[in-house]
């Protein structure tokens, strides 16, 4: 019997399928293995049933995104979770995550956490409202916010990303505490926090999807996930209005250009400082890097 489904779960070179007919394990057929292609999570697929043999997967349906660590696919909101405190809130961190996000096709919500500890939240959810993103600020404590990331849930796979300790599992059990995800305090040594996610999967919660991975964290996206000097504008939304007023349209690369429409925004307060600081360090970073280096 051939069946259709969504890959919910990869473990030990098994995946499970969800299908509208129940939940089968498959392999997947050695013809992947030849062209090099991997089976992800988030995978639309084809399968085919099979009574006194293994279940196989057939055939992978175009992927609209996906990741490589973690590695997920058909990624519709990638929620960015950042504490303002206890880790303190890196924005240079946010942007780079949002970037990735804005570059793969995938829309960034930013969620703002252990806001009760500090009142400096309201100016990061002006920056980030402004430059034209949905935010959202919860008390993981009260449980204020979550029916609001909750909202945005239905019919989609759904990503939680941010460095551990800033609330990430927490939030997801007052979404839904049958997640029963493992929660742990923040190590003050460390200033990182203690996860226990041990597998790649999707859980069912509130009509979508959300996956939880182990070791999902800005820092695994960010050494995996590089965008190149010429693609990095255009994963700033903020930059849109202004890129193609430049003086030197083709050539600018908006740092110390003359005529340049995005550093002059910058200047009159249109957009903000600290976003536009984050561009000019993923530039730099970037800027002698040659397309085949990417690889």
């Amino acid at each position: 019997m051939v069946d259709t489904g969504l890959i919910v779960k990869g473990i030990g070179g098994f995946y499970y399928v969800e299908t509208a007919n129940g939940l089968y394990e498959c392999k997947a057929r050695g013809v992947f293995r030849k062209k090099k292609i991997t089976p992800l999570v988030g995978d639309k697929v084809s399968i085919s049933i099979n009574d006194n043999a293994e279940n196989t997967i057939d055939e992978i349906f175009e992927r609209k995104n996906s990741l490589i660590r973690p590695p997920l696919a058909n990624i519709d909101t990638l929620f960015i979770v950042s504490s303002i405190i206890d880790p303190q809130i890196n924005t240079v961190v946010l942007d780079r995550l949002i970037a990735i996000a804005e570059f793969k096709e995938i829309e960034p919500v930013i969620v703002f956490t252990k806001v009760d500890l500090d009142e400096s939240y309201k100016k990061y959810v002006d920056i980030y409202n402004k430059a034209g993103f949905k935010t959202i600020v919860c008390d993981n404590k009260t449980g204020s916010g979550s029916d609001e990331v909750k909202s945005l849930l239905k019919e989609k796979i759904s990503a939680f990303a941010g460095n551990t300790g800033v609330g990430k599992s927490s939030l997801l059990n007052n979404i839904d505490f049958s997640l029963s995800l493992a929660t742990g305090e923040t190590s003050k040594k460390l200033g990182r926090g203690k996860h226990t996610t041990r597998h790649c999967e999707l859980f069912k919660c509130a009509g979508g999807y959300i996956a939880d991975t182990p070791g999902f964290s800005s820092l695994d996206i960010e050494r995996c996930e590089k965008i190149m000097k010429n693609e990095l504008p255009h994963c700033f939304r903020e930059f849109d209005d202004y890129i193609y007023n430049c003086k030197f349209l083709n050539n600018c690369s908006h740092i110390n250009d003359k005529g340049c429409a995005v550093r002059n925004a910058v200047e009159n307060g249109i957009i903000s400082q600290s976003r536009y600081n984050s561009y000019v360090q993923m530039y730099n970073e970037v800027k002698d890097i040659k397309e085949w280096e990417k690889k």
